[in-house]
């Protein structure tokens, strides 16, 4: 069973690479990850650290999202939304569209969850999913993203240069070659639902877009208002067509308790993302470890003092770098694990 899209000449001049992965399509991914146990040695790990102490009030995400089939229209969280303009959008979402979507929703499912009759007798509860996208974000992703997006960037300049050197049909036949095949005109998909039919592009191309954690099955979309997408699993080099599952693991691991126990879990947390690079300015590594300027300069100190890091002059630039005490520490963290 599959998904065949039908291409054109013009479809296949109008097909092109997202910019990069998307935060929320992660996070809808990640929550359907979260409901079934495939994959153990990729996801499982993050499965555990995600499931700790979950709170009650995420449980509609995973009525309206669900392991397998469609999530309810308000919850499409496709687009290159950050989490904030999502959240701050489905809270003034009007109460008609809600009601229009979770009736939708409800008749392609065989019992509909209490959340959504609550949803539908009182749609202002809206707020309370926004607020759970919002914290599941911060839970699930937020903490993985810095290396999630340097994994896809790598990703995508190596598929740039081979759309460059082969053209078009040789990016479509690498995108995930065991459940997407391209045979001129035709890119065939198959699907986790295992659904089959045709979808006629009709001059509107088709927008591929990596995924970390949708790491086999591709996803598809086709509205009627947008272009068509599809997306295809972030690799970790031209060697293979899909990253190990133990390199997915380690993109989504956080930082050792051990560390966090010796150091403080923000002094640790600065520690990894200096670790990630050759160099980053204070700025940069604040916003790469989500704190403020002032708490970057501050526990880059107290780790430059330590020995475990070194600052060095790029021009105008000071850059932090791991010295090569910190990467013994961190070497050794790791080899305990």
């Amino acid at each position: 069973m599959t998904m065949r899209i039908h291409f054109t000449g013009v479809d296949l001049a109008r097909t092109r690479l997202a910019s990069g992965i998307r935060p929320l399509m992660e996070l809808e991914i990640g929550i359907r990850l979260l409901q079934e146990r495939s994959h153990p040695v990729r996801f499982d790990a993050w499965r555990r650290r995600a499931a700790t102490g979950l709170h009650p009030r995420l449980g509609p995400l995973f009525d309206f999202v669900p392991a397998l089939g469609a999530s309810v229209g308000f919850l499409d969280m496709s687009g290159p939304e950050n989490a904030a303009d999502f959240t701050e959008r489905l809270r003034s979402a009007p109460a008609r569209e809600i009601v229009r979507d979770l009736e939708q929703w409800g008749t392609g499912i065989r019992q509909v969850p209490q959340s959504a009759r609550r949803l539908r007798q009182d749609p202002t509860l809206i707020r309370h999913v926004a607020d759970a996208v919002d914290s599941a974000h911060s839970r699930f992703i937020e903490p993985y993203w810095p290396r999630m997006e340097r994994f896809a960037a790598a990703d995508r300049s190596w598929r740039l240069q081979r759309l460059a050197e082969h053209g078009i049909e040789r990016l479509l036949r690498e995108l995930n070659p065991r459940y997407i095949t391209w045979a001129p005109p035709i890119l065939s998909l198959t699907t986790a639902s295992g659904r089959d039919g045709d979808i006629h592009l009709a001059g509107r191309g088709l927008l591929l877009i990596p995924t970390v954690f949708g790491a086999h099955y591709p996803a598809f979309d086709h509205p009627d208002d947008g272009q068509p997408w599809i997306t295809f699993p972030v690799r970790d080099g031209a060697d293979s067509t899909l990253a190990p599952a133990s390199f997915t693991a380690d993109v989504l691991a956080d930082v050792p308790d051990s560390l966090q126990a010796l150091l403080g879990r923000t002094r640790a947390t600065v520690l990894c993302t200096i670790a990630q690079s050759s160099g980053y300015t204070t700025t940069e590594l604040a916003a790469k470890a989500h704190i403020s300027l002032a708490s970057a300069s501050e526990h880059a100190s107290v780790l430059r003092n330590a020995g475990l890091t070194t600052l060095t002059r790029q021009g105008k630039l000071a850059l932090h770098a791991l010295s090569p005490a910190g990467q013994a520490l961190l070497n050794s963290v790791a080899g305990a694990l």
